[in-house]
């Protein structure tokens, strides 16, 4: 073997180097978009009143809705909201049937992931199906009795200086 062909020989190790590490970082690639966008993180059933379905977006329009549970939850000290539960419609079906349904107290079974996807809608909560409806009853206005408007009476300089005192 002679000088000229040692010289060469190195050189074709890099393009096959390279060629492995552009195709092993491929695969990692997609097992990563896989597993965050398509893998199901967990699911489970949510109960509360439908407080909106509407369907958004700009590009990619997908069905979004909000559920209002009960309680209240925080996650500053000395505030208190209410306990929101945001989700996305991958079924046009799911989707109308809910929007018939705002203000009703229904139970949703969701699927999470661990991204949400433009196509599939803005949360990472997935609504799949809805497990039951239940109108809620007692959405009446309860007359209260009038509140009579109450005036101080104005104080007399003499009394509030001797308040002071």
């Amino acid at each position: 073997m002679n000088e000229q062909e040692k010289a060469v020989k190195p050189h074709r190790k890099w393009p096959k180097i390279r060629n492995i590490s552009i195709a092993v970082l491929v695969v990692a690639l997609a097992v990563f978009i896989g597993f965050r966008f398509y893998f199901p993180y967990g699911e489970g059933v949510k109960t509360g009143q439908l407080n909106f379905v509407v369907r958004k977006g700009v590009i990619f329009k997908t069905f979004e809705g909000k559920l209002i549970q009960t309680g209240f939850w925080t996650n500053q000290p000395g505030k208190i909201q209410s306990n929101q539960f945001d989700f996305s419609i991958a079924d046009k079906k799911i989707a109308d049937s809910l929007m018939r349904a705002g203000g009703q107290m229904v139970e949703l079974h969701y699927v999470e992931y661990f991204g949400a996807l433009p196509w599939r809608g803005h949360s990472k909560y997935v609504v799949n199906s809805i497990v039951n409806i239940t109108p809620v009853l007692g959405n009446e206005a309860q007359a209260l009795p009038p509140v009579e408007a109450v005036t101080p009476a104005p104080a007399s300089p003499v009394e509030g200086a001797a308040a002071i005192q």
